[in-house]
């Protein structure tokens, strides 16, 4: 027997779809029954990937007795994380609120108007861990609301009232001005704190932070400090070869256990794959360290391999159950969709797809097998359970000439029981990537790059944008579904702004700027500007579902903040569309938080990145000409060279077109050679033909 998940689209959900636990999904249904039957309701939020996640499921939620006290005295709801990231907020902010921490799998109890009044995460069967078990919760939940109904229903007012403190306005005073010396804090905060002999931020658990190493190589890139790169450098490196890095099949896990990128936990996310293949394209490019560049295309090509719609492995990796649901009529993928997620289980037991015995690379390898182990860390006594999870000890040359062992263990692992897969395609995830791709393409000169890039752009606009320009939040199985978040808007338009600068095909600008538009009508404060801490935008729209409070997160966490985000993806759309109000608004929005980023420069990273573009006053290039003339390409090749995060490019043919970008209009063909105007604000420089002096007015010392 299968419960109401059974016809949901998230992974997540289907796997709970057996449980004896009589689960709705968010909405009208479950929330009309609570408040009828005046029972609390019990939400669980989580995500595919999660083992803790599947720890209580399997712990509690296939549990009959536990299962017989949430249908008899509880609505139990189950929701997705990744779907309704509004619904987590909220409630992981309940979750801190009253705990001091937070995680998942989260475990919250409302009242029927879906007020919370008790909380916690993961709780287990019986009593352990100083926690009690996850029946004596619920036992203590029934007393409580059969005897103390009214003190319960206070104290949800008192989180309430918390929760609308935390969405009402900015977590800072707004102030009347950018500064540059709120870039020199942050870096001298994220110096300060950087851990100097494993490189990155903070002890166990650790965490990539990407949005922290690309704001230090732009301001690298802005101030020269060799000692700011170094910081970069040195993560970089310690990552991709520590356990974190899948050093067969490239990827990188969601995080490292310990502090030293030795022991990762197991699950591969998306988002994380995509902020970190830029992360090392860009300090290739600063570097010239060709090991940086070989991470970013193996991080790409296992994206393009493993969690592509369509992709070589899409309909061949096994998946988890509940989630091979292909139509009758042979449709099976949206090609060129991304998936979200590969958990950390397989075959019930974390990370047993990628550790290794030492008799099993014998017997792959032969002769070969010692001289891999030894370089990558492979010993009888294993550094997992017994077992190794690869960590590259050796040097990158000879990582280079061992990876023909690397292709035959690739291949022998690929005959194992793979992790499961979540195959939802989710709209801001995939615009992240996008823009990983559409970069990757023109700065290494990867066709397959770019018509993956294109494939996806394609797939997102066909099938995640509405006729009324309107986006879904999520895809799985031809049906899209659930409002778009903020979020959606703003990694979207990152995404697309990255392939109209490699391509050059407007239909990419036109659709960023139409984004841009409608998420300035529906996502911006109605005040915004007009009071004290209110600029900015929502997280949903403003004819959403109503909730307790209207979540408004300002702060980045794995995955930009969607007002991180615009504050960076405004700037850039307003210079190729000669639109200062996009400019101004990004402005605002940066004032309002400033007084946080230098204190806390890790939770801030995306909007570091906005206020560095902003402050540093970028170029907008126009190259006017036939694009596939020599010299517009000779310009173009000019522009694209190595790292430059503070420019904006259109190429096209001169036109008064209104239809065409703004940025080329008006502008003419120097003695009918192609022409390169460059722009810094109201301010050009004489228009030029000749590659050289585009060089040099491209110089970031001019």
């Amino acid at each position: 027997m299968t419960n109401r998940l059974a016809t949901e689209t998230s992974p997540y959900l289907l796997q709970h779809a057996d449980n004896p636990v009589d689960w709705y999904p968010w909405g009208e249904e479950a929330l009309a029954k609570a408040q009828a039957e005046e029972k609390p309701i019990f939400l669980s939020i989580g995500y595919s990937a999660c083992h803790w996640c599947h720890v209580m499921a399997h712990e509690s939620f296939e549990d009959p007795n536990a299962a017989a006290i949430l249908n008899q005295h509880f609505v139990s709801i189950k929701v997705d994380r990744e779907e309704r990231p509004d619904l987590d907020r909220i409630y992981m902010g309940a979750v801190q609120a009253m705990t001091g921490s937070g995680g998942w799998p989260m475990s919250v109890f409302l009242t029927p108007e879906g007020l919370p009044f008790y909380a916690g995460t993961y709780f287990p069967p019986t009593h352990r861990y100083g926690l009690p078990s996850f029946q004596q919760v619920l036992e203590a939940i029934v007393r409580g609301w059969r005897d103390r109904r009214a003190e319960l229903v206070e104290s949800s007012q008192q989180v309430l009232a918390v929760l609308q403190q935390q969405q009402g306005g900015g977590y800072g005073e707004t102030e009347a001005a950018l500064r540059p010396a709120t870039l020199a804090a942050a870096v001298a905060r994220l110096q300060a704190t950087f851990d100097a002999e494993n490189g990155g931020w903070g002890g166990a658990p650790k965490f990539p932070q990407p949005m922290a190493l690309e704001f230090l190589l732009r301001q690298h890139h802005r101030t020269g400090e060799t000692a700011i790169l170094d910081l970069v450098t040195q993560t970089l490196e310690a990552m991709a070869r520590g356990g974190i890095y899948d050093q067969l099949g490239g990827g990188f896990h969601r995080y490292s256990v310990d502090g030293r990128w030795g022991t990762p936990h197991f699950e591969r996310m998306l988002y994380d794959n995509a902020q970190l293949a830029r992360v090392y394209l860009h300090a290739w490019q600063v570097t010239g360290n060709v090991f940086f560049r070989t991470i970013s295309e193996e991080i790409l090509d296992y994206v393009t391999r493993e969690m592509t719609c369509g992709g070589a492995n899409a309909a061949t990796s096994p998946m988890s159950p509940g989630r091979n649901r292909h139509r009758s009529d042979g449709w099976t993928d949206g090609t060129g969709g991304f998936y979200s997620s590969q958990d950390a289980d397989s075959e019930g037991e974390e990370g047993k797809f990628f550790v290794w015995r030492p008799a099993e690379i014998r017997a792959v390898l032969g002769d070969e097998a010692e001289r891999f182990m030894a370089a990558y860390g492979v010993t009888e006594a294993g550094n997992f359970e017994g077992k190794n999870i690869l960590h590259l000890l050796g040097s990158v040359e000879e990582r280079e000439s061992l990876a023909p062992a690397r292709e035959k263990l690739l291949a022998a692992r690929e005959q194992r029981v793979h992790p499961g897969r979540d195959d939802k395609v989710l709209t801001a995830w995939n615009g992240l990537m996008l823009a990983a791709f559409a970069e990757a393409a023109r700065a290494l000169g990867r066709e397959d790059y770019r018509q993956v890039a294109v494939g996806n752009a394609d797939f997102l606009l066909r099938e995640m944008r509405r006729e009324n320009g309107r986006l879904w939040r999520t895809w799985n199985a031809g049906q899209a579904k659930l409002n778009g978040y903020l979020e959606d808007y703003t990694h979207l338009i990152e995404g697309l702004l990255e392939l109209y600068q490699t391509t050059f095909e407007p239909r990419w600008y036109t659709a960023a700027q139409e984004l841009a538009e409608t998420m300035v009508a529906h996502f911006r404060h109605p005040e915004g500007g007009k009071a004290e801490g209110l600029a900015g935008f929502y997280d949903t729209s403003n004819d959403h579902e109503a909730l307790v409070v209207r979540p408004r997160d300002l702060q980045d966490n794995a995955t930009p903040s969607g007002n991180g985000m615009a504050a960076y993806v405004l700037p850039r759309l307003a210079g190729l569309a000669v639109e200062p109000r996009y400019h101004e608004l990004a402005e605002e929005s940066l004032r309002s938080v400033q007084s946080l980023l230098a204190q806390y420069p890790l939770g801030f990273g995306q909007w570091l990145i906005a206020l560095d573009y902003l402050l540093v006053a970028p170029r907008e290039l126009a190259i006017v000409g036939d694009a596939a003339a020599d010299g517009a390409q000779e310009l173009l090749q000019v522009a694209q060279d190595g790292y430059r995060p503070h420019q904006v490019v259109a190429l096209g043919a001169p036109s008064a077109d209104p239809a065409a970008i703004p940025l080329l209009q008006g502008r003419n063909l120097l003695d009918g050679q192609p022409t390169a105007y460059v722009c810094t604000g109201a301010t050009c420089r004489p228009p030029v033909s000749d590659p050289d002096d585009l060089r040099e007015l491209l110089d970031p010392r001019a």
